[in-house]
Formats: C-alpha cells, structure tokens, sequence
C-alpha cells in the first residue's frame, strides 16, 4: 500500500456539485476534517439557521457567503441553488446539528439535483437518532425513526398505534416541553416496554434514562429542557393477543366514558391488533344485538 506521501494529488471538483455536510450535535470537535474541507472549497454555504452556520464556520477560521435554507423558503431556493450548481457552484447543505435532511430541510434540493442530473457528494457523520440508538440498549438489528411524534394526546395514541406490532426499536425526537406527557401516553399504552431517553448526547451533561416509560417519567421529574430521543423496545416476539380477551377491557373503558373509537384506538395502540377489527369488538361488545319481537 502507497504511503500517503505517494499518493497522487487529490483533484479538485469541477462543476457544480451539492454536498451534504454533517455538523457536530452537541460536542464541536465531532466535526470531521473533510468536512471543513469541503466547507473551506465551497462557493456558497446554505443553512438552516445561518446565525448558527457563521457560528460554525468563524470557530473554524472559515469565511463563506452564507444563505438561509428552512422550512418556509424550501421550494424557492431549491430551485435558485440547482440553477447556481447547474451553473459550476459547489453548494454545501447544512443544518442546525447533526446530518442533513434527518428530520430538516434538505429534500427538495436534493430531489432537485437528482431529477437535473446534478451530483450529490453526501459525508457521513453526526446523526442524534443513531447514537442514540447505539447507546440505548435496546436491540438495533431493526429499528423504525418516526421524526416527531404529534403534540396532542389524541392523535399521538394513534400514531402508536399504527406501529404497536413492529418487531422494531422506535426512534423519535421529541420537544423536551413535550416528553413528560409523551412518557406518559407510553405508560399507559405499553407499561412494561423498556424506554431510553437519551437528552443533549455528546455535551458535558449529557444524560441517559433507561427503564419502562413510568420509570423514565419519575427520574425526568419536570425537567422540560434539552434536545431529547425517546427510544421504545418494539413488540416482544411471539406476541399474540386474542380479540375476544379483550371483552373485559372494553367494558371498563366505556364504563370510564371512552367512546368507541377512542377505545379501538387505545386498544390498538397497546396490542398491535387492527383498529378496525377492535372498533368491531367494541361495538358488538357495548351494543348488544337487540332480540327480535
């Protein structure tokens, strides 16, 4: 093998190109050297946020024209920057922390480039979700990111319920405003599956929760700061459960004053079974067919 030294000269790119640059999440020396390479041969940086992209860039000694990429300028300036790649720039994609794209924006432009025909170079690099998953505990042989889980307690039971029976570790981010009544909704839907709360990784105090939902939620207390992955053991193996053993549950729920649906909904969420099969049950089990006269 050729010592570095013998190597030819890396050559420099020609033409447009758009690269995805990872940034640290937390500790700023998890920065990788080709990144601030290629940050350093860049014509023009996006951002999320460019406050925090100057930021970045002056702890690196980096000086580059900066222009803003989020949520609410998406589609505009996806298309300005092909046209400025299309045109020979070399544009770097950052977000706030972490890898682009991983729940911010990026994918329009990317989606861009790709039906223009233009080159993507796409750099490994920080991504909360796989460290924590790393970290948890929990098996990692399958996993299922979910983004954000909704705010409201309603459709939040419901989103679980879709992914109940996923034999997967579930990955979400969540608001750390939020995380207590989400805990909470775990609780109550899956009491003994294992949880990891994983708040602000790779900062000096960083922490680590592990145990069932109730338990996270008793050492969390009222904290409500902090970047946070909640991590959820999927479905155990072999688990099955029979429509009609949930008789029982049904008619305590309705005599608690849940309405059909929200039972079906709970119901589902907690055994993985179809929300319409449930909605069946409960409706033959709370309105028993009336005898013909």
């Amino acid at each position: 093998m050729p010592s570095p030294d013998d190597r030819p000269p890396r050559l420099p790119v020609t033409g447009g190109i758009l690269h995805l640059v990872p940034t640290p999440i937390g500790n700023p020396e998890d920065i990788t050297l080709r990144a601030l390479r290629i940050l350093r041969e860049a014509d023009v940086v996006a951002a999320e946020d460019t406050r925090v992209a100057a930021q970045l860039l002056r702890a690196h000694d980096l000086h580059k024209p900066l222009v803003s990429y989020h949520d609410h300028n998406e589609v505009a300036r996806a298309t300005e920057l092909v046209e400025r790649i299309r045109g020979g720039a070399r544009v770097a994609l950052v977000s706030d922390a972490g890898t682009p794209l991983v729940n911010d924006p990026g994918w329009r432009v990317v989606r861009a480039c790709i039906d223009a025909g233009l080159p993507i170079d796409v750099l490994p690099g920080p991504c909360a979700a796989v460290v924590a998953l790393a970290g948890a505990g929990l098996a990692v042989d399958r996993f299922y990111y979910g983004g954000f889980l909704p705010r409201d307690e309603g459709p939040r039971r419901e989103a679980l319920a879709e992914i109940a029976a996923l034999r997967a570790t579930l990955v979400f981010y969540e608001s750390p405003v939020r995380l207590g009544d989400t805990l909470d909704t775990v609780a109550a839907l899956w009491p003994a599956r294992q949880v990891c709360v994983a708040r602000n990784l790779t900062k000096s105090f960083e922490q680590w929760i592990r145990g069932t939902a109730a338990e996270a939620r008793a050492t969390l207390g009222e904290e409500t700061r902090g970047e946070v992955v909640l991590l959820i053991a999927g479905a155990p193996e072999g688990a099955t459960v029979e429509v009609s053993s949930l008789d029982g549950d049904i008619l305590r729920m309705a005599g608690e004053g849940l309405g059909a649906k929200d039972i079906a909904t709970q119901l589902a969420a907690a055994t993985g079974l179809p929300r319409r099969e449930l909605y069946q049950r409960v409706l033959a089990v709370t309105r028993p067919a009336q005898p013909r006269r």
